[in-house]
């Protein structure tokens, strides 16, 4: 329903916000904070160029200003976890100061510390830990020259509301005052005692998001919506098929079209225009001739491609007791599960801008590692590392690498043969056809119990494409077609971790057969092979449950021994109030309910967490509705609830949707998925209600929460899926034909067996 006006018009947004009582209220004072901090950040940060950018210097992530401000400069980015907020709270909570006093500068290299890429949940967990330390020798710092001037003893000083005062009581200083936009010459010191837990006032609070008002609000600047000065439109035009040559180029084909004109480097070709829709007219308008190539195996060969090969090697990455002679000398089962290769697909296509001029270079991108494209643009275009400058913007979540970089490779390709700055805008077809997937995964697992129901021995053998993680970048489209030299190889993430069951075994195997090469050109997607590994290993953990005749929660709590882990799996099932049964709890006709389960302690090293649901299965349909999704969820000390919340509902939303619906599809040429109807996602009314239950361990450090809670999805579907109809799901995703087929082939296995 649309807002309308007393006189019957459509209300303005302020219209809108003001009638909705927002005008006087929190939103309207948070879009104010927020907006004149961006305000601030875009306006003044430069001023701070030429300081230290050291990530072992204090100065390198913070300046104390006159005014008692402080600017934070952090490494990591905000991919839209709230690190914007969370990594702020821990340097208030340490230095002593209001949170609202402190501006953050993110990811701009050329004024923040190199601290990594912002992946794999490592934003808190390191570059929050490094920043909070750092915080903390500053703290110190500042108690030593207050009480120099005070002439007192360090010992009788604290550090409160960004003054210096004692603690008996009495007139302190200010931390302008006592360093006001002076450098601390320090470095960081690992021994500087952190403020106690029980005494935190910042951390642990639901502080509000900076960002929040503005982006409801239509007033945040996105990588989309970023433009310079005389700055040029580009698009790139791509090949009909993967790996094909340009034969030809007919520039006089967009003869007409505003001032478009045409960009041509060997195999890379675009246009140009000062005008957006004429560079997408002259894109569309362009005549290029290519060779064809079919080289691909096709989404419907993976599964055989996986399995012939060819390999780069074998490895062990687990073997305690004898696992093949345990399986050998009783009853085993057996199973086979599947990932397809997936898309990142993000909302917004990628975006980027580039201005190489005066042998400089300026690139505003929204990559989740600006440090490390700020080498590479320096390595394809032949520049000093010293002068380029990649400055982060927010832009549609990527979660792992999208075509960020690839928009920021063309970008700068098309700005050098140009002489002027070009932003370069993918289209929904380049977003879909020529992003990096995330890789197939192909797991065989075994297994074989005691006689009183335990797991006995256990073996997981992973098909996966190699994973290169020394790899300086995935190799980009641009400079390829150009004919730029770029490091070869292939990079995934870690995705061999968690092929192990968490469970007590006496004899477990887990190897890995790492392939050649990918289907497609692939990159990390979230929670990089952890997803399909879990969905493995938690699905046949349900199988030998069911094989056992125990109740699946049960099964896990007797070969759990981690009081962590054991503390998820309880609370995840209570909040779907799970009481136990060893069988599926429905059969028949018509739509069938069931509920599921399963549990990650990711990387078997950080965060712990455990999934339920309930589901409805429609037997004729081939349907499954997830009515109601469950997550308990340990990351240590959480540092903002509502942040933390905020990823989990993201993670499990994410997950549901590459499980129900996302596959890439690609014959022997290219990518035929490139739209929203050939590669679909979750839709609003398949939004399960979703109960959330955050523990939070102040004495425990902080863990991520940017991707733990995707793990679990898929096995708890599955399990789900069997405790409703009976049938196993084993290959992703779980489309409506997949689960027909499933049950026509449960149907006939019972009438062979009968």
């Amino acid at each position: 329903m649309s807002a309308v006006a007393k006189g019957g018009g459509a209300l303005s947004r302020r219209e809108f916000l003001k009638a909705s009582g927002a005008a006087a209220g929190v939103m309207v004072i948070g879009a104010a904070i927020s907006s004149r901090a961006l305000a601030q950040q875009r306006s003044g940060a430069d001023a701070a160029l030429g300081k230290t950018l050291d990530a072992n210097e204090v100065d390198g992530f913070f300046a104390v200003h006159a005014d008692g401000s402080v600017t934070l400069f952090s490494g990591k980015v905000d991919l839209g976890t709230g690190l914007r907020i969370a990594i702020p709270q821990m340097a208030a909570e340490e230095l002593g100061i209001d949170v609202a006093r402190i501006r953050i500068v993110e990811g701009d290299t050329g004024l923040t510390p190199d601290q990594g890429a912002t992946a794999g949940s490592t934003g808190i967990m390191r570059g929050g830990v490094q920043i909070r330390q750092a915080a903390a020798t500053a703290r110190e710092a500042l108690i030593g020259i207050a009480a120099q001037r005070l002439g007192r003893p360090a010992a009788e000083l604290e550090a409160v509301n960004g003054e210096v005062r004692p603690k008996a009581g009495g007139a302190g200083v200010g931390f302008g005052k006592l360093i006001g936009d002076k450098r601390f010459g320090l470095k960081l010191d690992a021994k500087a005692p952190l403020r106690d837990p029980s005494g935190y006032t910042v951390v642990g609070k639901p502080i509000q998001r900076p960002d929040v008002a503005a982006k409801v609000t239509g007033q945040h600047v996105y990588m989309q919506d970023f433009s310079v000065p005389g700055m040029l439109h580009g698009r790139v035009i791509r090949p009909s098929s993967v790996g094909a040559k340009l034969v030809s180029v007919d520039e006089a084909s967009i003869r007409g079209i505003g001032n478009a004109r045409v960009v041509r480097i060997n195999d890379f070709v675009g246009v140009v225009a000062d005008d957006e829709w004429d560079a997408i007219r002259a894109a569309r308008a362009l005549k290029t001739t290519w060779t064809k190539e079919e080289n691909l195996v096709g989404d419907e060969g993976v599964r055989e491609w996986m399995r012939r090969g060819p390999f780069e090697a074998d490895e062990t990455l687990m073997k305690r007791g004898d696992a093949r002679a345990a399986l050998a000398a009783g009853k085993r089962l057996k199973a086979t599960y599947y990932w397809p290769v997936q898309s990142h697909a993000s909302m917004g296509p990628s975006c980027a801008v580039a201005d190489l001029r005066d042998g400089k270079a300026m690139v505003w991108s929204a990559s989740q590692a600006t440090h490390r494209l700020r080498g590479i643009v320096a390595r394809l275009m032949q520049l000093p590392t010293d002068v380029v400058r990649v400055v982060y913007l927010d832009g549609a979540g990527c979660y792992g690498m999208n075509g960020h970089d690839d928009a920021a490779a063309d970008a700068a390709l098309l700005s050098r043969a140009t002489g002027r700055p070009v932003r370069v805008q993918w289209m929904r077809e380049d977003e879909h056809a020529w992003d990096p997937k995330g890789p197939p995964q192909l797991l065989d697992m075994e297994g074989a119990l005691t006689a009183d129901g335990r797991i006995w021995a256990w073996k997981t053998e992973m098909f996966l494409p190699r994973a290169t993680a020394s790899l300086p970048n995935v190799p980009l489209l641009g400079p390829a077609a150009a004919g730029i030299a770029q490091p070869m190889g292939i990079s995934t993430g870690l995705i061999s971790q968690n092929g192990n069951p968490p469970y007590a075994a006496q004899n477990v195997e887990v190897i890995v057969h790492w392939l050649k090469d990918a289907p497609l050109r692939p990159s990390n997607i979230r929670a990089p092979g952890k997803v399909a590994n879990c969905f493995a290993v938690e699905s046949f953990t349900d199988e030998l449950a069911a094989a056992a005749g125990r109740d699946p929660v049960e099964f896990r709590l007797q070969g759990l021994s981690d009081a962590r882990g054991i503390e998820v799996l309880k609370r995840s099932v209570a909040l779907l109030g799970w009481q136990p049964r060893p069988s599926p709890a429905a059969n028949g006709k018509g739509v069938a309910t069931g509920r599921g389960m399963a549990y990650m302690h990711y990387k078997n090293n950080e965060t712990y967490v455990a999934v339920a649901m309930e589901v409805e299965v429609d037997r004729g349909s081939g349907t499954i509705r997830v009515k109601r999704l469950a997550c308990a969820h340990d990351c240590g000390l959480v540092i903002n609830a509502d942040a933390v919340r905020a990823q989990i509902e993201g993670n499990l939303l994410q997950t549901l949707s590459r499980t129900l619906h996302e596959e890439t599809k690609f014959d022997r040429s290219a990518v035929s998925s490139r739209d929203w109807s050939s590669y679909p996602i979750l839709t609003f009314p398949e939004v399960p209600e979703m109960l959330i239950d955050v523990v939070d361990r102040p004495k425990e450090p902080p863990l991520g929460a940017g991707e733990a809670a995707a793990t679990p999805v898929p096995a708890a579907l599955a399990n789900a899926v069997f405790d409703a109809c009976g049938v196993r799901l084993r290959t992703a995703p779980f489309t409506r034909e997949r689960v027909k087929a499933a049950m026509v082939a449960m149907a006939t296995e019972n009438k062979r067996k009968a």
